[in-house]
């Protein structure tokens, strides 16, 4: 029988076969490859009216005309300020839910109600139940339906048969929401590959590269080159006005996890090279808001963790690899745009090399789903797994509802919104996102609770605040995840900061103690906190106190004491509920599932044939992230220079490897802009990135500020 070292000597032998002039490097751990490439290859459209000519294409297809011809006005709508990009199965169908809420929502609104007594009737599910809610949509409620922005929502996926996917698996009442909703468009690209990744996130992100390398104009896709202008070539131009974008995936897979941060750098490869572009002054145009205006864009990973807690739901360990190796490489790209000062300069060359694919990623894991089914009077042994997904999504929807209305500009809404909704919206306290990029940077978790306001005066003037038990509300926001029966919505953390049986009883402390903050304060979560946002949406005509605001205040200074910056918004009119939003920024990192996922991908693509299966690195890289120096040989001794996908894959990666760098080369017949899989593999050196910047946020602190006196009077701190 041959050996597996012959085996492996033959085909690294087979790797070496050229196919042109350039080289293959050989993937093996104790050969040197290629060094990485100078630059991304993302293509760019570089002509301005193209460019423009692509968006004014979009802009009539978002919004088409109707009517006679001589009843036709010619439109001049902006873009919607947010777009959602669901990349994947999971992210593809969480975006289709909230694009059919939205859809449903604008319909209920357009209607007046004319379809109330049907929809009352059918058999909703919770999630649908929380929007009708939150949307005033009841049939019982006299108020007018509160109409949210509209988005637009773009769907992509390695997938032959994406629209037909999409089209069957919408429930919609008319059957033509893909017709109707002309806001979300389908990224069909089959033509570059039509089977998924083979849950290989190596795979999608090469995939992604070969999308995204291409000529847009030799896509047999007509419509790609016009959301290629919109999302990567215009990006934070006058021309179009979308400032916000949400990208949406499954860590654990192999097309979401790979595509969505490729995506996102050539996003931000496009976004940073405009701050280098100097045109000359007769190229630009006014008019016709042509101009490159530069403005500020905000993007944000929307990032769906595997379940890892749990005993009852059997997980693939490959689910649990491919989310570590995501985090780790977000994080070594975070470290070199945030920290690595070691080699700053201000070229463009150093910049450009030092990009990360999003401003922010938040973190929503698949285990809180359980524990909300837990405390649903749900036996354990009877969770089902589609219906934690299905709670899952809606937990990600409300966020991504309570973020676009915090930042919402008035453009979003139908011109008749305000002046029907009796809003006044002057005493709304919007994020915008300039606000977002600012505050919000790195890993990102999220904290949420909600409650119904008082309708009766006396309620509303009662012992509480305005009727509302503040402190109550803010606790259900940091707890485990749970349903809130008289709202139905999903409550809670998103992510555990500590164990659970731990988390609990740390919180039973600080509710016990009359909300003492030093039962929690303590946690790398709470304590390492760099920044808080924290968005309060209110009903319209509710007024919420002063007292009360300030009471959420101080729960946020005691709970986060290391804060640099806190940002806050107040959104009225757009919500039946007051619901309370907090996103924690950077300390996620350090949370038990942050750091088992990573540890886990190391051991399994990384470590050294005797320290994949004992305890050996996971200490090791716990003790590296405490100490009070770093030891980078100690990682070299414990790792292989490079990661080895044939560590996930259960099939032959030296036969699988030319296939795919074949198809690289028939797609984009270009030499110079060739890239071998091999320039895409993780190393030792990504490793050590994530290491520094978990150190970073493990060190993370502040000085108070004293009061300084040229008099003899001792400096005093300030509180």
């Amino acid at each position: 029988m041959t050996s597996n070292r012959t085996k492996e000597k033959v085909s690294n032998e087979v790797a070496k076969v050229k196919e042109d002039k350039k080289p293959t490097v050989i993937i093996a751990d104790e050969m040197v490859p290629a060094p990485p490439p100078t630059n991304y290859n993302f293509f760019t459209e570089r002509e301005l009216e193209k460019i423009l000519s692509n968006l004014d294409t979009l802009r009539d297809d978002v919004y088409p005309q109707v009517g006679s011809e001589q009843e036709r006005i010619p439109a001049n709508h902006s873009f919607p300020s947010v777009c959602l990009i669901g990349l994947g199965r999971c992210g593809s169908n969480i975006a289709l839910e909230v694009a059919t809420l939205v859809y449903r929502a604008r319909s209920y609104y357009l209607n007046e109600f004319k379809n109330m007594e049907k929809q009352r009737l059918e058999k909703d599910g919770r999630p649908l139940r929380w929007i009708r809610r939150s949307l005033h949509l009841n049939a019982t409620n006299a108020l007018k339906p509160i109409f949210l922005i509209e988005p637009i929502v773009m769907l992509g996926d390695l997938d032959k048969d994406i629209a037909g996917r999409i089209r069957y698996s919408s429930q919609t009442e008319d059957g033509r929401f893909l017709e109707n909703y002309t806001k979300m468009k389908i990224m069909d690209l089959s033509e570059v590959h039509a089977g998924g990744a083979g849950n290989a996130p190596i795979l999608g992100q090469y995939l992604a590269k070969i999308i995204l390398n291409k000529d847009t104009e030799k896509f047999s896709n007509p419509d790609w080159k016009f959301i290629h202008s919109y999302l990567i070539d215009s990006c934070g131009i006058k021309a179009n006005q979308s400032r916000l974008y949400f990208y949406i995936f499954s860590a654990g897979g192999g097309t979401g996890s790979g595509m969505a941060s490729e995506f996102g750098l050539a996003q931000q490869y496009a976004y940073m090279r405009k701050t280098f572009e100097v045109r000359p002054n007769e190229s630009l145009d006014d008019d016709r808001h042509r101009s490159f205006v530069f403005e500020p864009i905000f993007t944000s990973g929307i990032c769906i963790l595997p379940n890892i807690t749990s005993q009852q739901v059997s997980v693939s360990e490959a689910l649990h690899i491919n989310a570590g190796r995501l985090l780790c490489k977000y994080l070594s790209e975070e470290w070199d745009f945030s920290y690595n000062y070691d080699d700053e300069a201000e070229s463009e060359a150093s910049v450009m090399q030092r990009i990360r694919p999003w401003n922010a990623m938040m973190l929503i894991s698949n285990d809180i789903m359980r524990y909300a089914e837990e405390t649903d009077d749900a036996k354990a042994e009877e969770i089902d797994v589609n219906s934690m997904e299905k709670y899952a999504n809606q937990y990600i929807s409300q966020q991504i509802f309570n973020i676009l209305t915090a930042q919402a500009v008035t453009t979003d809404y139908d011109e008749n919104y305000f002046r029907r909704a009796g809003i006044d919206i002057g005493e709304t306290i919007r994020l915008d996102a300039n606000d977002l990029f600012m505050s919000l940077a790195g890993p990102v978790a999220v904290a949420y609770a909600e409650s119904v306001v008082p309708q009766s005066k006396e309620a509303l003037f009662g012992d509480k605040h305005n009727g509302i038990d503040i402190d109550d509300l803010f606790y259900r926001s940091i707890e485990l995840p749970h349903f809130n029966k008289d709202t139905q919505a999903i409550e809670g953390i998103s992510l555990l900061p500590i164990e659970s049986a731990r988390y609990r009883d740390a919180l039973a402390k600080y509710k016990s103690g009359s909300y003492d903050a030093s039962a929690l304060n303590n946690l790398h979560f709470f304590k390492n906190c760099s920044s808080v946002v924290s968005i309060v949406s209110l009903p319209k005509d509710y007024k919420l106190s002063y007292v009360a605001l300030n009471r959420l205040k101080s729960h946020l200074n005691a709970l986060f004491p290391n804060t640099t910056l806190k940002r806050y918004a107040l959104v009225i009119g757009t919500s039946a509920n007051l619901s309370l939003t907090t996103l924690v920024a950077k300390s996620p990192c350090l949370s038990d599932d942050f750091i088992t996922l990573i540890v886990s991908y190391i051991k399994r693509c990384f470590a050294k044939d005797k320290y994949r299966y004992d305890s050996t690195l996971d200490q090791a890289i716990i003790e590296l992230i405490k100490a009070e120096t770093f030891d980078e040989e100690k990682i070299e001794s414990l790792v292989n220079q490079f990661e080895s996908p044939a560590k996930i894959l259960d099939t032959n990666w030296f036969a699988i490897k030319p296939m795919y760098e074949k198809k690289y080369r028939e797609l984009i017949r270009d030499d110079s802009k060739f890239q071998s899989i091999n320039d895409i593999r993780l190393s030792s050196e990504n490793i050590k990135k994530t290491i520094r910047y978990l150190r970073e946020i493990y060190r993370h602190r502040i000085s108070r500020t004293k009061i300084l006196s040229l008099s003899d009077n001792k400096p005093t701190e300030l509180l």
